[in-house]
């Protein structure tokens, strides 16, 4: 068992020495993670990043250990909601979305409704809650967009939305009717919100 460790430390090494980085007994549960990953088909890439993240953070080898496993499970549960052939971006941005409160089934209903990439879809999704808006009203208002939006209009709808709760509408409320707008006319989802139309200039 000893003897396997520390071939499986040496392998991740060669693989990656930026795992170098690491002291020698995260080094080897980092990779023992990022392995096991890749053996059912997960990409490493976001494993690695986060391990450097927390050696860039200064955090200690648990953390770091931990980190990576809790990234590698969230990339397992978003894969098997986006579908064996969802990309690394799209898997990253699933995680993202899921640590911002969707759900699974969530996920693979975005996957029906929306042809792929899925990537920008799910980071809006995720904007969106990290700026207040309530998960199901997100998760509403990306459904009912994601069919026929472009990937532009809906980082056009997030701008709309942020800028409406900048100007004291409730995240819900301003989701809402960006999206009923933006389902009726994709024009309207640049347009300013109601109440908030310039005034007539004066002759």
């Amino acid at each position: 068992m000893i003897i396997a460790a520390l071939l499986m430390t040496l392998q991740v090494a060669v693989q990656d020495p930026r795992l170098e980085r690491l002291d020698p007994e995260t080094r080897g549960l980092v990779g023992a993670v990022i392995d096991s990953a890749r053996e059912v088909g997960l990409p490493s890439e976001p494993l690695v990043q986060r391990a450097l993240e927390g050696v860039t953070k200064g955090a200690a080898g648990a953390r770091i250990v931990a980190a990576v496993r809790r990234l590698s499970a969230d990339l397992g549960t978003a894969r098997g909601a986006l579908g064996t052939h969802a990309s690394s971006p799209e898997l990253e941005a699933g995680v993202a979305a899921l640590r911002a409160g969707a759900t699974p089934q969530l996920l693979a209903h975005l996957r029906d409704v929306r042809k792929p990439p899925l990537t920008m879809a799910l980071s809006v999704l995720a904007d969106l809650v990290a700026g207040g808006v309530p998960p199901d009203s997100a998760a509403a208002a990306i459904l009912v967009l994601a069919p026929n939006a472009r990937d532009a209009d809906l980082v056009d709808f997030r701008r709309a939305v942020e800028r409406d709760i900048a100007l004291g509408a409730p995240p819900g409320t301003a989701t809402s009717v960006r999206v009923n707008a933006g389902a009726a006319s994709p024009n309207a989802i640049h347009a300013p919100p109601p109440g908030n139309a310039p005034p007539p200039r004066r002759p």
